[in-house]
């Protein structure tokens, strides 16, 4: 039953503009809001659910996901100043967050898993699949990328028996051995009682597809459900969302389909694209007047992203001033390109008083970093990379989160494996791997066999030194998994760290002089910090609920924004964030877009939303900086400028500015003539020419299965067909799979 709340709604609609105010009013039925970047789609969604409990409805009937943790906790936070405690009772996530507590409640339904299942994040996985190619006896070179192959035929719902079902035909020797490392791997992983992070939403909505009835229960509690960054959806997620939403229709997603820069890692921008076909009569709201960037920066972004074809039509505007035009340079060198952008910062920083914290630097690939680190590192600039390696991604992190995840669930074998002779206990692989090899014939987990005396006694060739050793290491994890009984998650950490030998360890390698091991020991006390916060939030949280929180935080949800150093990052990274000084460098072509591009159409349009998401990162002052000549792999080549700069209007980009003059000093940068529809103005944009190839001119009609021969990458098999894109799956492992326009891409049937 719905509970009537009371709030003065003035306040929820206080300073909202017309379109806001209109999204925030629409509570029934499917509600598309295309929110342009910086226009304030945070506030709209905080407002909306605040607006929904104000009109009756019961938060615990209200889903609302989001892409990051940190975004979720500070909608909820502004929910709650809004209309107060009841904002507690909405379900505030992530996918990946709602998806965990639901199996937890929902997963032994299935029979192949307990509840307290390991979370294993990539390196984990990777890991396992390594363990997996190694049983199959196949090419460990396979490795490489049979990870994100799995990744990938996860995220579109495609289990081992469907997979299989579609080579049924093919005679593919690597597809066949994708086929077999993944039905090892799904193996190895209940046996370990474990799921990876694509499993989460995977297993969920297997959940919802087999037993209606829990998908029913489901659908009674969140009748009213909100997404997010609906854009960067992938198939997993899209399926997700509408099984729930099918019987009330009660769904408002929110996203920018000129954000969609995530297609590589499977997000799907036709799920924002098709949503008024998905829900038929859905209301469509556009969020176009931005609070966050000049006029001047608005302008070269509605500028590069009109060139794409295949967009719903936007324009961001603001009230804001007009604000400087966008500083350009072009340097001879990548060198020089560092060395000018190391003396714009010092001169921002010392004489217009900017933080280091308010600048931010961005490049297409994380190899570009490096020149950028060199030359900041002469200058003394402090800075941090965004997206490099992460706190909990550590060794000695990772380590103690083993002894934990071991504790909890000591089926997980490989999480024992890394902690099992670490410190030092005397156990020898040799040794080690054989017990793991017994004990997968036996059908027990590693810990399952050890913690038998009278099995352990059962093998042969142990030595005595060795079997008191794993005695005394299985008598100390039950003595862990006593004390997490009784223990808060930080004082569980302390005598892990104390009672294992790790803290003590690192104490005497540091006392050899060893500076990194200082570095681990800090680190290790940051994270008993963390587990110190999380207990003070959690009071009633128990392990379980400390491991679940540390997997599933994000990239972003590690930005310190009040960190006093430069921020450098991918420009995938930026997205969701905001600074006042942004510089965007490298931009050239084979760069930016990248060169894996440019014979692709929608790979390229998905390159140019990328440049438009770099763009609207700055708030006051834009940097776009290239290279005449660069370095790559020892050898200098030529660089032309980046089509996605000729597409800037000449009257946003100010090159000769005294304050940012190239290093040797050029008066103006080259630029190269306007295309054609830009100095048009009446004319409507059109994307960039794409070379047709003879596949093209013959009009070839393309069907699932179809082999075919692309002029760069070689052979492949056409995987799907829709509309006008063909997705294809190439033979070369490192090409992997890659979706084109059929008309313009460059392949011939065979």
């Amino acid at each position: 039953m719905n509970e009537q709340f009371f709030f003065d709604t003035n306040e929820i609609f206080r300073d909202l503009n017309p379109q806001q105010r209109e999204a925030v009013n629409c509570l029934d039925g499917p509600l598309l809001v295309m929110a342009g970047a910086g226009s304030g789609k945070t506030r709209v969604l905080t407002c909306r659910l605040a607006n929904l409990i104000a009109q009756g409805i019961s938060p615990r009937n209200i889903l609302a996901i989001t892409f990051t943790n940190k975004a979720a906790n500070e909608m909820k936070s502004r929910a709650e100043r809004l209309i107060g405690a009841p904002a507690r009772d909405i379900v505030l996530s992530t996918f990946h967050s709602f998806c965990a507590r639901l199996l937890r409640r929902e997963i032994e339904i299935t029979g192949e898993f307990n509840r307290n299942f390991a979370i294993y994040d990539a390196s984990d996985s990777r890991t396992l699949i390594r363990q997996c190619v190694a049983d199959l006896n196949l090419d460990i070179k396979i490795f490489d990328t049979v990870h994100l192959k799995i990744s990938d035929l996860k995220n579109n719902l495609i289990d081992v028996a469907q997979y299989r079902e579609s080579l049924s035909s093919r005679r593919n020797a690597y597809f066949q051995n994708v086929a077999l490392i993944y039905e090892q791997y799904q193996k190895a992983l209940r046996e370990n009682n474990a799921l990876d992070f694509d499993d989460l939403i995977f297993d969920a909505v297997r959940i919802f597809q087999d037993y209606p009835d829990v998908l029913e229960r489901y659908r009674e509690r969140f009748q009213y459900i909100s997404i997010d960054e609906y854009q960067d959806t992938n198939v997993a997620q899209y399926v997700l969302t509408n099984l729930l939403a099918a019987k009330y229709k009660n769904i408002c997603v929110v996203g920018d389909a000129d954000q969609s820069i995530y297609g590589w890692r499977g997000a799907d921008m036709r799920n924002i694209m098709n949503f008024e076909h998905d829900y038929p009569g859905a209301r469509v709201i556009l969020l176009e007047q931005n609070y966050r960037s000049t006029q001047t920066i608005l302008n070269a972004a509605n500028a590069v992203i009109e060139n794409n074809f295949d967009r719903k039509p936007k324009s961001l505007w603001t009230r804001n001033e007009d604000g400087e035009k966008i500083h350009f340079a072009l340097c001879a060198t990548d060198k020089l390109e560092a060395a000018t952008v190391a003396r714009e910062i010092r001169r921002l920083v010392t004489r217009e008083n900017f933080m280091y914290n308010e600048i931010a630097l961005l490049y297409r690939t994380n190899a570009q970093s490096r020149t950028f680190e060199e030359r900041f590192m002469q200058e003394a600039i402090p800075y941090v990379i965004i997206g490099g390696l992460k706190f909990y991604d550590r060794r000695e992190i990772k380590d103690i989160l083993a002894y934990l995840h071991v504790i909890n669930n000591p089926r997980d074998n490989v999480h024992l494996m890394r902690i099992i002779n670490v410190p030092k206990r005397g156990l020898g692989a040799t040794n080690l791997n054989r017990l793991t090899q017994i004990a997968a014939e036996a059908g027990l987990s590693v810990f399952e066999l050890v913690a038998d005396s009278r099995l352990l006694g059962q093998i042969d060739g142990l030595s005595p030194r060795f079997r008191a050793n794993i005695k005394q290491f299985v008598a100390m994890m039950m003595s862990f998994m006593e004390s997490a009984r009784d223990l808060s998650v930080d004082n569980l950490i302390r005598v892990v760290l104390d009672e294992s030998g790790y803290m003590q360890m690192l104490k005497e390698n540091s006392e050899d002089g060893k500076a990194e091991n200082l570095s681990r020991i800090e680190n290790i006390g940051a994270f008993v910090n963390s587990a110190h916060d999380f207990v003070e939030l959690n009071p009633n949280g128990t392990l379980e609920d400390f491991l679940n929180h540390v997997a599933l935080i994000t990239d972003l949800d590690t930005v310190d924004e009040e960190d006093s150093r430069v921020k450098l990052m991918t420009v995938h990274a930026a997205k969701g964030l905001e600074f006042p000084v942004v510089f965007v460098v490298g931009m050239e072509d084979g760069l930016f877009p990248h060169s894996n591009s440019l014979d692709d159409e929608a790979e390229l349009e998905e390159e140019r939303r990328a440049c438009y998401v770099a763009l609207t990162r700055a708030e006051k002052k834009l940097y776009i900086t290239a290279a005449e000549r660069r370095m790559s792999f020892g050898k200098t080549r030529d660089q032309e400028i980046s089509r996605f700069v000729d597409e800037i209007p000449r009257e946003c980009l100010d090159g000769s500015t005294h304050a940012y003059k190239p290093v040797p000093m050029k008066i103006t940068p080259r630029y190269k003539p306007p295309t054609a529809h830009r100095a048009a103005q009446t004319s409507t944009p059109k994307p960039a020419p794409v070379k047709k190839s003879s596949a093209a001119a013959k009009n070839v009609t393309w069907h699932v299965g179809d082999q075919i021969n692309h002029k760069l990458w070689g052979m492949g098999t056409i995987m799907a067909v829709d509309g006008k894109y063909i997705t294809i799956q190439f033979t070369n492992p490192k090409i992997g799979m890659k979706i084109f326009v059929a008309q313009a891409a460059p392949i011939a049937k065979i």
